[in-house]
């Protein structure tokens, strides 16, 4: 029986993949200050690179192999013979305590469970919140109707074409007049409109199509749903929270300039955001989908646009493939990088067999921890094979028990952190104390010496027709003429010698 919970494994890996995303967005704020000149574009650019970092870590942590560093083992260790050695000559003793290693081994247990709980907790009601919001998207597209107006289709594909966005694109006319103008999918986009729709100006029905569109050509929908993922797994990270909502701004900028690049006024833009911010401002936002007039940040937006340095330029290719290399030499390191605190388990196992090459059931494997002194237990299968799957790394003593069979000793069992290790054990039978106690018939019964040796009395087979004949020097000899004709019993007490 392993006496390890299940619970410790989980928690690091959330912990490391806490720690990592937490230096991968830290370099990517970083990065997005230094290019504060830059456009909004390659700022976006910057924090999509970010965000899908920490939508991919944990999965790239599990697929790809694993890296474990020598200089951090070392940086550790010497973070931890610091602390041991600052304690001076003049330092007072601290009284000796006694510690219960399974109190306190129950009470880790208890307390990564309740974190790893608290997190699976989190996650699902953040993973629901984002299917309700796709479900609602959903829902909302099947009830709305297609826009065929003339001046909305030409439109469409007058802006699609600028864009070079070959992927038809959908106009849907919700039933809602408050609604606000939305973009929604990836392979089948989708622009939803409020019912008034048909009723807008050339200029506002150029720069919503304009704006929703540039969200097409970006790929801002897919980008925002990672963001949302990622939001979900790391609900407890502030970073995580602050980069989904830079990224959503940076995306709502760089299709500003977008369409101030497409020939609007600045002045103008402006006027019509603002007259759509005021018609939808009780407009219920969805999170997975990107809206033009979100009142989140609207003034910074103004700003932005209203002034005339700002650098509006798109993103080159040359730039994209800079930010990706980058990303990745940043993100696959991390990935497979194995930080102290998660390589604290790893899996230890083998078989238990005799003499004869044969499995031995049911045998007890105990493993002690040299520097804890804590006790891991577990038993052989039915073949002999025994497993332990979260042993913490360390140096052990090994110890392999099984009724008839000699104790089995090894000590120095290393455990390296993170990798498997496997023992085949040779069990020697224990050699046994006989004595054999041949007594006529009608003779008295043998007493059973003071040791407590089990006694058993056995007809004499040879005589009573046995297959088998008992064979003792000196006795039994059928040649004898006292032999014939009568009966014995065998005494044997059998006594395990240490």
């Amino acid at each position: 029986m392993n006496l390890r919970g299940g619970s410790e494994l989980p928690f690091a890996f959330l912990v490391a993949c806490c720690l990592k995303t937490t230096i991968l967005l830290v370099f990517t704020s970083m990065a997005a200050r230094v290019s504060r000149q830059r456009s909004a574009a390659f700022r976006h650019r910057v924090w999509a690179m970010g965000i899908l970092g920490s939508f991919l870590l944990p999965l790239l942590s599990i697929l790809l192999p694993a890296w474990h560093s020598q200089a951090l083992g070392n940086v550790t260790g010497l973070w931890s013979s610091a602390h041991a050695a600052s304690a001076g000559p003049g330092s007072q003793p601290a009284e000796p305590m006694i510690i219960d290693a399974g109190v306190a081994s129950r009470l880790l247990g208890s307390w990564t469970s309740l974190a790893v709980l608290a997190w699976a907790c989190g996650f699902f009601l953040f993973a629901m919140r984002l299917v309700a919001g796709l479900a609602r998207l959903a829902w909302i597209s099947t009830r709305s109707k297609r826009l065929l107006q003339e001046s909305w289709m030409r439109s469409l594909l007058e802006l699609s074409n600028s864009l070079a966005i070959s992927s038809p694109v959908l106009l849907l006319q919700c039933e809602y007049s408050a609604a606000m103008p939305l973009t929604w999918g990836n392979l089948r986009p989708v622009i939803i409109l409020p019912s008034t729709a048909g009723e807008w100006p050339e200029g506002r029905r150029r720069v919503v199509l304009a704006h929703e569109l540039a969200h097409i050509g970006r790929r801002d929908w897919l980008l925002q749903v990672c963001a949302e993922v990622a939001r979900a797994f790391y609900w407890f990270h502030p970073l995580v929270w602050m980069a989904a909502g830079r990224l959503r701004h940076e995306s709502e900028c760089a299709c500003d300039d977008s369409v101030l690049n497409s020939g609007v006024q600045p002045s103008e833009y402006a006027n019509q955001l603002l007259e759509l911010a005021r018609s939808f401002q009780h407009s219920s936002g969805w999170s997975t989908a990107l809206g033009i007039a979100r009142p989140s940040h609207l003034e910074r937006r103004f700003v932005a646009m209203l002034t005339p340095s700002v650098n509006r330029r798109g993103l080159s290719l040359q730039s994209r493939s800079l930010i990706a290399i980058l990303a990745c030499w940043l993100v696959v390191p991390l990935a497979v990088l194995r930080l102290p605190a998660q390589n604290v388990f790893g899996k230890f196992s083998g078989m238990i067999k005799d003499v004869s090459g044969a499995g031995v059931p049911n045998a007890t494997v105990v493993m002690t921890s040299k520097k804890t002194n804590a006790v891991e237990m577990t038993t052989s299968d039915a073949r002999g094979n025994f497993a332990y799957k979260t042993l913490p790394a360390g140096e052990y003593e090994m110890k392999v028990l099984k009724r008839g069979f000699n104790e089995y000793r090894a000590s120095g069992v290393l455990l390296e952190p993170g990798r498997d290790a496997s023992q085949v054990v040779t069990l020697e039978i224990a050699a046994l104390t006989e004595e054999v106690d041949v007594v006529a018939e009608g003779t008295a019964k043998p007493v059973t010496a003071p040791g407590g040796g089990k006694t058993h009395q056995l007809s004499d087979p040879y005589l009573s027709g046995g297959s088998e004949r008992l064979r003792h020097p000196g006795y039994g000899n059928p040649a004898r003429s006292d032999w014939h004709g009568r009966r014995s019993a065998v005494t044997a007490r059998h006594e395990p010698r240490d």
